[in-house]
């Protein structure tokens, strides 16, 4: 059994990394320091723009996300369009009105009933498991964390329950290096990180032009590991075991 997961049974004070997807730049290192770290995390992965002129879920990535899955790291949906919910529609059936900001849709906005919704949902979580040979979890992540209550029971109603992030798990990364360096953003994580917290990075973000990662990243698990804090995929989140127990 990997050393982290028989760290689970005695593991005290959770903290649930995870990573969406990005422009894949910052990927490989960040990979690096979860291994040098033996530290597990959840992938939330969408078919967006990288910097090798194609998408994070094409085949010239698709032997890392096949090695991350060897090392037993666990995924889910971010839909495969990167999809924004921009708002519910009026009617019996519901249906929103979406905007992807991936693939050839980018940009556009659309109606989309729920099914459509749940297929695209379920279209990122199916490559994965071709990528990377290994089921995801029955979780997804809505792009900008934005939904509606009848989204989030649309999406349940396929088989998706939704996974945010707690307020200070939002490690900072998409945010302008020129007003919140990466030593201030380290600062307040390890300050603000509680039991129990789902944080969130990406596998590099365009915008912001001193990368967050892979500069904060291990000083940010190294100093959590030093407060006695441990590290979990969302499999062994308590809010979450269930439902994954029962969408197998």
């Amino acid at each position: 059994m990997p050393a982290a997961w028989a760290q689970g049974a005695s593991c005290e004070k959770p903290v649930y990394l995870t990573f969406d997807t990005g422009h894949m730049g910052v990927a490989p290192l960040v990979a690096d320091v979860l291994k040098r770290q033996n530290v597990r995390v959840t992938f939330f992965a969408a078919a967006e723009r990288t910097q090798t002129d194609g998408d994070s879920l094409d085949s010239h990535w698709a032997p890392w996300w096949k090695a991350r899955a060897a090392e037993g790291h666990e995924f889910a949906s971010h839909t495969y369009d990167h999809a924004y919910w921009r708002g519910d529609l009026k009617g019996v059936a519901p249906s929103f009105r979406i905007k992807p900001s991936a693939g050839a849709l980018a940009g556009r906005e659309f109606t989309w009933s729920a099914a459509e919704y749940c297929a695209n949902i379920g279209k990122a979580s199916d490559r994965l498991a071709v990528i990377t040979g290994k089921k995801p979890l029955p979780l997804y992540r809505a792009p900008g964390g934005k939904t509606s209550p009848r989204l989030l029971a649309a999406a349940k109603a396929c088989g998706y329950e939704h996974v945010g992030w707690s307020p200070a798990g939002f490690l900072g990364d998409e945010l302008p290096s020129e007003k919140f360096s990466n030593e201030k953003l380290l600062a307040q994580a390890l300050e603000t990180i509680r039991p129990g917290d789902i944080l969130l990075a990406h596998l590099g973000i365009w915008s912001r032009k001193d990368p967050w990662a892979p500069a904060n990243l291990e000083p940010l698990i190294v100093g959590l590991k030093a407060k006695g804090f441990c590290f979990e995929t969302l499999r062994q989140h308590p809010q979450y075991r269930a439902w994954i127990a029962s969408h197998p």
